[in-house]
């Protein structure tokens, strides 16, 4: 790690220690970092990588979840939708999602760098997400485990979530 790296990881752990839930996204811009670097200065046990190839695996699991929360987070927008993630299959240079779900699209799979298993407080409650990280150590899309009218979280695919990270990780 360069010293660069280490002062950005040191100042990214300082400010997570002081706010532990806050916006991650947030926080890679104010430190002018991507967020492959804010998961590497979370808490122990609270991002969890696994290697792109694992792409296919853990989309095929995921479309046996139910309705997630699918988020795109850009610096302009944040964009989400409640829906169950499709099935996907590659085809001319895509991987490609379709089937009987409100989301649908084409992802460019091949810049995916890494998988991120994310368990962390967000604003006062456990959040778990999978977000997939491009080679440029940005977020690609997040897919987060699903809630109930309450705002609990999904005990089926909590469940789901920490035996696929426990299997790959």
């Amino acid at each position: 790690m360069t010293d660069v790296n280490a002062n950005t990881i040191a100042a990214l752990r300082a400010e997570i220690a002081e706010k532990p839930d806050g916006v991650l996204e947030a926080l890679a811009e104010r430190h002018q970092t991507t967020m492959k670097t804010v998961f590497s200065a979370l808490p122990e046990g609270q991002a969890t990588p696994v290697p792109a190839s694992r792409f296919e695996d853990l989309w095929a699991d995921l479309a046996t979840w139910g309705d997630v929360t699918f988020i795109v987070h850009t610096r302009d927008g944040v964009f989400e939708t409640k829906a169950p993630v499709p099935p996907g299959s590659h085809g001319r240079g895509y991987f490609n999602i379709h089937g009987d779900s409100p989301l649908g699209g084409h992802i460019r799979a091949d810049r995916c760098d890494s998988i991120w298993f994310v368990d962390r407080p967000f604003f006062g409650r456990r959040s778990c997400s999978l977000v997939f990280i491009n080679t440029d150590g940005e977020a690609m899309f997040k897919v987060f485990v699903g809630r109930d009218a309450q705002r609990e979280l999904n005990p089926q695919q909590i469940a789901r979530f920490e035996a696929l990270r426990a299997s790959l990780a």
